[in-house]
């Protein structure tokens, strides 16, 4: 057993922290036992980690669920469950995925075999690219990891040893701390923002420019950028909204197939605030943003000067173009208009998202964009950017009071919570809640403690509303999209349909329409699908042509492109030969006879001055090396967008198969038509108008809300989200109730599936607990392991672990401390529940989040560098793996 094998997290292993050091003596086994507790669980761990790591992989394997069991056969029948190779996931899938309450009514050959296993051989067949093909974390990868993870963790903390003396390490003077979304949010949103690879940004104001086209003067608004590039010194950039919608377009042509996210939508909305008040004099009172002319001699009627409040008008009212010294100056001396400030805040947020990509944020376009034609802000403009600063610094205070006083106000039910808590993690307590559910008509005639924990689910749905319309820079944008869906949809015919109609027919018919093939033709949802896809590949094809143009050798692209077609063996052979001889894989591929069409001597040369190159980039940080490797680099591109394509085609080539339609038809007929059924018998119909008040309801609330003066009292805005929950809240359990009363039993049938699974991880599985002891034994007396190495080996891996924590521990406060202090707000409520109260272990849940956290980092930032950067990254933890595996070593040989 090999303790590296789960070093591939990035731990050093060369230092130790002295916490990890000062840990107590490890406690020696208790009588007749050979191993202690912290040996037992930490080789339980490893081997189960093991044997899930290997079952997940497989499943990849087209013969996979042949050698599964039944429900699914093989060529020679059904595998008996003691012989088949998947035994945790098989476990897994009798117990809690076969007896789901929808899927227990799948008939075993029609569904099982003949459809799920077929199209699943299928998809396995037609050989998707996976990470190593890509070399970066595929979703189908990032996916399989995380059920790595959650399997595990299910296993270690369902299964306990026989002894019962298991124990884990612990570190009782660690702290790790755990953020709420809300902090990273407020964080984001503040004005001055944080530097982001190696950029420090802000949308700081909004002026307006003239412009003469040929007779008139056109006024546009454009956004004074505040930009501080790394160890310079601050500057002011003016960019109209179509600057940002070219700048856009230029990182999708000069970063292709990256995805960036969509520009915010033009938003002319001003905000109207007389937080100002005090601190504006009377020339800002006519002019509450700054205007700066193109032209030489421009007229004061064409500029914001003669506006008030930035008002957008035809017309100019003469009382505004002089306006008296008192009276109106008086009146407007404690309002200030912001002029396009919803959009100025949205395309904050864009900036700040598309530069948490790296190489985005390296690329020549965000340069020129960022650096481009500075400006020095006039006074005028120096105070609008002052002034939209404070209401930024107010804005973000208003949303910490929020949630303070929402936390307050929750905090004061947790007695009660308590009470719930302890009814809930109970054998049986989620069967209790929903028959009493079930049998009070009215929320009011709930529980005490069900009536609290209401309470503060409206309170936590109120922070939610809030968070989503209004926290965040992206909320108006948000919050116009929700509006503009709201509007477009029919509630009063759609609930004239379901209560005329009977949804099952119709959905029955619907999909007939949909999956009919006439005289063998494709099917209509085979054609949307297909249209879908086609769509993508046609994006993968522009990004493709842009890099074929930078190459500019259709030979050696062509010879790419043979191979992303080839058949899986070919590429298996390549990539031995490529492994083997210690090349690059692109070298490989067209050095390679066996892909077509060969190349010259001058290509040939071409083609290893460029890998020299490309070596030497990624050996040495060196700008004149990087660009010499170009061309390498883009062939790497073109292998990866070609992959990428393929799979869109073989995904297309899954839909225009029949199984996919029937599949598709089962899982509709398994899943749906029981809910339609319930539905039907619950009047649902009468819930689409209460939706539809409630939507209405959201928007007053919160349009109130954005109308407010940021200096408005706190306490009343939470008061005022609060009600809207309260006043539906009665018509949410009204719907509960009666799809409850009417579900011929789903519900009990749902809530038991729970009860199983945590009574699974709570008293572990009915065959009875895992004896490491004897099993340990049983290996050494048949001469499978050696007695004393092997504890060695376990020895060493429990070091590994608590090197791993410690190092995690160092990370999050360094990553902490340079982020600079941030709220650790958690929502309220949430400390309610443990994973303690469900049978996980709460050691066991911190190294599972310990593990995304390493996983997800370090996948995230190799997705974002540019293939140069993604390669010495990629060197250095090939080098340091081989480091901490020599380190190791040492040590196990040592002891």
């Amino acid at each position: 057993m090999d303790p590296n094998t789960n070093s591939d997290q990035g731990v050093p292993m060369a230092k130790h922290s002295p916490t990890a050091l000062d840990a107590p003596p490890e406690q020696p086994p208790s009588s007749g036992n050979i191993l202690s507790g912290k040996q037992e669980h930490y080789l339980k761990r490893e081997l189960l980690s093991q044997q899930v790591k290997y079952e997940i992989a497989e499943l990849s394997s087209p013969t996979a669920l042949q050698r599964f069991g039944a429900p699914f056969m093989s060529e020679y029948g059904e595998v008996a469950p003691v012989d088949s190779d998947l035994p945790i996931l098989r476990f897994i899938f009798v117990h809690h995925i076969r007896n789901f309450p929808f899927l227990d009514r799948a008939r075993e050959k029609e569904f099982w075999q003949d459809k799920l296993q077929v199209f699943l051989e299928s998809f396995a067949n037609k050989h998707i690219s996976s990470s190593e093909d890509r070399l970066e974390e595929t979703k189908r990868r990032k996916l399989a990891l995380k059920c790595e993870k959650l399997v595990e963790l299910m296993m270690v903390s369902g299964i306990p040893t026989a002894s019962g003396y298991e124990e884990r390490i612990r570190f009782s003077e660690m702290e790790v701390v755990d953020r709420s979304a809300n902090d990273q949010g407020l964080l984001v949103n503040m004005p001055e923002g944080r530097e982001i690879n190696g950029w420090n940004v802000n949308v700081a104001g909004v002026r307006q420019t003239s412009v003469k086209r040929t007779v008139r003067y056109h006024t546009h608004a454009e956004f004074i950028v505040s930009v501080i590039a790394k160890d310079k010194a601050k500057i002011y950039v003016g960019r109209r909204y179509g600057d940002f919608a070219r700048l856009h377009k230029q990182l999708r042509a000069e970063v292709p197939g990256k995805v960036l996210p969509p520009i915010p939508r033009k938003n002319k909305n001003s905000i109207t605030s007389n937080f100002f008040g005090a601190s504006l004099n009377e020339e800002d009172a006519s002019s509450t943003s700054s205007v700066s002319t193109q032209e030489t001699g421009v007229d004061d009627r064409g500029s914001l000067r003669a506006l008030v409040g930035h008002r957008r008008s035809s017309s100019l009212n003469p009382s505004s173009l002089n306006p008296s010294p008192r009276g109106s100056s008086e009146s407007r001396r404690d309002i200030a208009t912001l002029y396009r400030e919803d959009q100025r805040v949205s395309l904050r947020a864009f900036l700040r998202t598309i530069l948490q990509n790296e190489q985005v944020a390296h690329s020549r376009a965000i340069s020129e964009f960022l650096t481009a034609s500075p400006i020095l802000p006039n006074e005028e403009e120096l105070g609008d950017i002052q002034r939209r600063k404070e209401m930024d610094e107010k804005r973000v205070e208003e949303q910490k009071r929020f949630y303070e006083i929402a936390h307050l106000r929750a905090s004061e039910l947790d007695v009660y919570m308590e009470s719930f808590r302890r009814d809930v993690v109970e054998t049986n307590g989620l069967t209790k809640l929903f028959k009493e559910i079930r049998e009070k008509d009215k929320l009011d005639d709930l529980s005490i403690e069900y009536r609290k924990f209401a309470e503060w689910l409206r309170i936590e749905v109120a922070a939610t509303i809030y968070h989503l319309f209004l926290a965040e820079d992206n909320s108006p944008e948000l919050f116009a999209q929700a509006k503009r869906i709201h509007s477009l949809i029919p509630y009063t015919v759609l609930k004239n349909v379901i209560r005329i109609a009977n949804p099952a027919a119709v959905m029955s018919g619907v999909l007939d329409l949909f999956l009919a093939q006439p005289f063998g033709s494709r099917s209509l949802m085979q054609r949307i699908f297909s249209m879908t896809l086609n769509d993508g590949i046609r994006d993968f094809q522009k990004s493709i042509d842009a890099v074929i143009t930078k190459i500019n050798d259709p030979v050696l692209c062509e010879k790419l492109k043979s191979f992303s077609d080839a058949d899986q063996s070919l590429k298996a052979e390549i990539r031995k030969l490529a492994e083997e001889d210690g090349i690059d894989l692109i070298v490989a591929i067209l050095r390679s006879d066996s892909t077509k069409p060969e190349l010259t001597s001058v290509q040939v040369s071409k083609i290893f001055n460029a890998y020299v190159a490309w070596n030497n980039a990624v050996e040495n940080v060196d700008l004149e090396m990087k660009q010499g490797a170009q061309l390498f680099t883009y062939l790497k591109q073109l292998l990866k967008l070609f992959t990428r394509q393929r799979d869109k085609a073989m995904m297309l080539s899954i839909i225009e198969e029949p199984v996919t339609l029937h599949l598709f038809r089962d899982l509709f007929t398994i899943f749906y038509e029981p809910l339609i059924r319930v539905y039907k018998s619950a009047n649902v119909y009468n819930s689409v108008t209460d939706f539809a008040v409630f939507a209405d309801d959201i928007f007053k609330v919160v349009e109130k809300a954005q109308r407010q003066d940021v200096s408005a009292d706190p306490n009343q805005t939470v008061q005022a989200f609060i009600d809207l929950c309260a006043r539906h809240e009665n018509n949410f359990y009204k719907f509960v109730h009666e799809v409850h009363i009417h579900d011929n039993g789903l519900f009990g049938q749902l809530m038991e599936w729970v009860e199983g699974i945590l009574d699974f991880l709570r008293t572990g599985p009915k065959g009875g607990k895992l004896d490491i002891n004897a099993l340990f034994q049983g290996a050494v007396d048949i001469g499978q392991i050696d007695r004393d190495i092997s504890i060695k080996e376990i020895n060493s891996l429990i070091k590994w672990h608590e090197a791993r924590k410690a190092w995690h521990s160092d990370k999050t406060r360094q990553k902490m401390a340079a982020e600079g202090n941030t709220i650790t707000e958690i929502a309220p409520g949430v400390s309610t529940f443990k994973g303690s109260d469900f049978g996980l272990n709460e050691m066991d849940l911190q190294e599972l989040k310990m593990s995304n956290d390493t996983s997800s980092d370090e996948a995230e930032a190799d997705d974002e560098l540019d293939p140069i950067s993604a390669e010495r990254k990629r060197r250095a933890k090939m080098r340091d793996h081989l480091r901490r595996s020599a380190a190791m070593l040492r040590m196990v040989l040592a002891e």
